[in-house]
């Protein structure tokens, strides 16, 4: 009996051991496995993370691209520099005559099939309500009340600091939300899930409201309406994509046109002095600062809360008083030119010595070049005089050159939002912001946290800077304050502790690469200011599917997107690949591929770990560059008829191309004028120094325009540069690539990209 039940203890020992040797064993490969997963999580992330990036490098160098050479370009006539000047909204405080026409909401019928929702002033929180539910329900809110409810917000805006101070003794909870990109689900997820505004429920936004998503629109509409609902405790913040020259590249632009064709370029506009006079800050308590980007080591809290900014229409040029000045004075000289009857040249570049390389300019480099410069005068000012003298000489002389070109005078009226450029021209001053004040701005706006001590440029974005613990830590202590609430940054888990706790990132914007992504967040702060942290997925389908088919749908996504990056660069690659192939086999080492890569395409990614993932090679020693290269467009190939070295072309410019097609198409008509083309045409010729005849631009105008009909599409635009690609192949040889398919063949080409 004794030796039965020994029996029995042993084996069942012996059971527990095995199972005990089978648990270890199954946790330590699930870690292994997680691990793994973790992985190739976190690459997919820099690959998405990267070429976002890159793209705002892009757009950052083309607008440079484009300031440098509108500032040394000077033009011959009003109505250039009146080109240029809607080109860029160069017009810091519009005209009373032009908001008002942009705010002519009343003109506008609402017919009577319309079955949207219907907007009365002022609004009730039912109206804000029942928004969200027709724009849950795909409806579209009519011209005439969007203008209504823009005009509203403008003079609620108006009214505002430029740091909210908000406090947690009349909300129970206060809600701060990162970046949308107009992802409509998200901001209802957040309001089902969390609750919508009320007087106990109050709200920050924290900028980033539009671009990449398809219903930014809808989202601006249900912020501004429960703003102007619940004025006290509903609050948005300025991001760096409430820009106008942002919008034309990710997307905003062309859905408002999209959306409202006869009333998008009156939105449009009203929407861009709209977003100039959001706050570019929140305090809540005195102790939490909330801004969108973060700080540097220059950030100045009291000067940002008196600058006047409604200035800083855009972050990515700043126009300074000076420079301002300079423009202003050169456009009186040139009308005087005109006006003796002397011929008036298309174009007289300011300096002979012009950089080869315009792209590269830093901003600050051109803000210097234009601040060097003023207003001529007799004798030595100080300067409250100059400036004086310089706005009176300026104004008189703009006056007279307005009423000898025919223009009609604008007279003013007084708008309460107007008082402060009404006072700042009484003080003889240009609205136009300084360096300092402008800089500040930009930091606020696109600056990001990193982890070494410190503040230096931020290179990866092109814009702000990066700041360390120490920056944080130095601003926290100069202003009194616990920590900050920033966004700006996609965060894997919708957000981020970094800086020993005291920086914080919230991102809203779930999925935001690709479903499955990310999460998004909004953190609630108490009367105690302790964050309390909510996720979420508004995606359904994210919940029905596992870890690693999550994983495994974003990583195929990032690797698509990266394979259409290395193919838009091919040409590039192949020279830098014969680099490292001295003796001409065909093969380089992967670590030359890696090396050779990173070279050309600068995204700071871990090739190596990348490479058998984007290279199906036989051998791991060496790698037949040529084939994979060939693979490469092969793959492109299957979804576009054209041309391999075409089709590069446009995956390499397209972004570029687009974002240069509604810079000259000024006025948002979706179409390029001859008269918008043939200014732009001057602009690049005076940099190239081609001396081009009006008929020469004429007739280059119509050969891009394919189909005839007086106007140039955004489809006529790209294909013109196609042409381009072949009339470089029939021009060299084998040094360019030849052209297929091409229509138009005997007509006038534009020269060489």
């Amino acid at each position: 009996m004794g030796s039965g039940t020994s029996t029995q203890h042993h084996f069942a020992f012996q059971n527990a051991e095995k199972a005990f040797k089978a648990a270890a064993l199954i946790q330590r490969w699930y870690r292994r496995y997680r691990a793994r997963l973790e992985m190739r999580r976190q690459c997919t992330w820099s690959i998405f993370q990267s070429i976002e990036y890159a793209g705002q490098q892009d757009q950052v160098k083309l607008h440079n691209f484009f300031s440098y050479l509108v500032d040394h370009f000077t033009p011959s006539c009003h109505n250039e520099r009146d080109f240029l000047n809607r080109m860029f909204a160069e017009e810091r405080v519009p005209q009373d005559s032009e908001m008002e026409k942009c705010s002519d909401y009343e003109s506008i019928e609402v017919p009577d099939n319309y079955t949207g929702p219907h907007l009365s002033f002022p609004l009730l929180p039912d109206h804000a309500t029942a928004l969200v539910e027709a724009f849950r329900l795909k409806q579209q809110l009519h011209a005439r009340y969007v203008l209504n409810l823009l005009h509203e917000t403008r003079k609620h805006l108006v009214q505002l600091p430029n740091i909210n101070r908000v406090s947690t003794c009349y909300s129970e909870e206060i809600t701060v939300c990162g970046d949308l990109h107009g992802q409509l689900d998200d901001l209802i997820f957040i309001f089902y899930k969390n609750g919508l505004p009320s007087p106990e429920r109050a709200y920050v936004f924290n900028g980033d409201f539009v671009d990449r998503g398809k219903d930014s629109v809808e989202i601006l509409m249900v912020l501004f309406a429960f703003m102007l609902v619940y004025p006290k405790e509903f609050h948005l913040n300025r991001g760096n994509h409430e820009d106008h020259m942002v919008n034309l590249r990710y997307g905003f632009t062309k859905e408002v046109m999209h959306k409202y064709k006869t009333h998008g370029k009156k939105i449009l506009k009203i929407l861009q002095d709209v977003f100039c006079w959001l706050p570019l800050a929140t305090l809540i308590d005195e102790k939490v600062l909330i801004l969108h980007g973060g700080v540097s080591d220059m950030t100045d809290l009291e000067l940002l809360s008196k600058l006047d900014r409604h200035k800083i229409v855009s972050t990515l040029r700043c126009k300074t008083r000076k420079e301002n000045e300079k423009q202003a004075e050169e456009k009186g000289r040139a009308k005087q030119t005109s006006s003796t009857g002397r011929p008036s040249p298309w174009f007289l570049p300011q300096s002979r010595s012009l950089p080869s390389s315009p792209l590269h300019l830093s901003s600050n480099n051109t803000h210097k070049a234009g601040r060097s410069s003023s207003v001529p005068c007799s004798g030595p000012l100080n300067g409250r005089e100059l400036s004086g003298r310089g706005r009176r000489s300026v104004d008189l002389e703009l006056e007279r050159c307005r009423q000898q070109a025919g223009f009609p005078v604008i007279k003013e009226k007084q708008e309460p939002w107007l008082l402060t450029a009404e006072a700042d021209s009484e003080a003889g001053e240009l609205l136009e912001p300084t360096q300092e004040e402008w800089r500040q701005v930009v930091d606020i706006l696109w600056s990001d946290p990193m982890a070494q001590e410190g503040c230096k440029a931020n290179t990866f974005r092109g814009g702000g800077c990066y700041f360390g613990p120490n920056v944080t830590k130095g601003l926290l202590q100069k202003y009194n304050l616990q920590f900050l609430i920033r966004s700006h940054e996609c965060k894997p888990e919708g957000y981020e502790f970094c800086h020993s706790r005291k920086v914080l990132t919230i991102f809203s914007a779930s999925n935001y690469y690709e479903v499955g992504s990310n999460r998004g967040a909004y953190v609630k702060l108490g009367p105690a200011l302790t964050p309390h942290i909510v996720q979420y997925q508004a995606n359904k389908m994210t919940h029905t599917l596992t870890m690693r088919q999550r994983i495994s749908r974003v990583e195929e996504s990032a690797l698509r997107a990266l394979r259409e990056k290395l193919f838009a660069h091919s040409s590039e690659l192949l020279e830098e690949f014969k680099k490292h192939d001295k003796d001409k086999t065909g093969l380089i080492t992967p670590s030359d591929w890696a090396a050779a890569v990173e070279s050309v395409l600068h995204l700071g990614l871990p090739w190596r770990m990348l490479r058998p993932q984007l290279v199906n090679s036989s051998t791991d020693s060496m790698l037949e560059y040529k084939s994979w290269l060939e693979d490469l467009a092969r793959e492109q190939l299957s979804h576009e008829n054209i041309q391999s070295s075409l089709l590069e072309t446009l995956y390499r410019n397209r972004s570029n191309l687009e974002t240069i097609f509604r810079i000259i198409d000024s006025d948002h008509s979706g179409f390029i004028s001859l008269d918008e083309f043939r200014q732009t045409w001057k602009l690049f010729s005076s940099h190239m120094k081609i001396d081009i005849t009006d008929d020469c631009v004429c007739d280059l105008a119509r050969s891009i325009d394919f189909k005839k009909d007086g106007h140039i599409d955004i489809n006529e635009f790209l294909e013109a540069f196609r042409l381009v690609d072949q009339s470089c192949a029939e021009g060299n040889g084998s040094d360019c690539p030849q052209a297929t398919n091409t229509n138009d063949s005997g007509s006038s080409r534009p020269g060489t990209h």
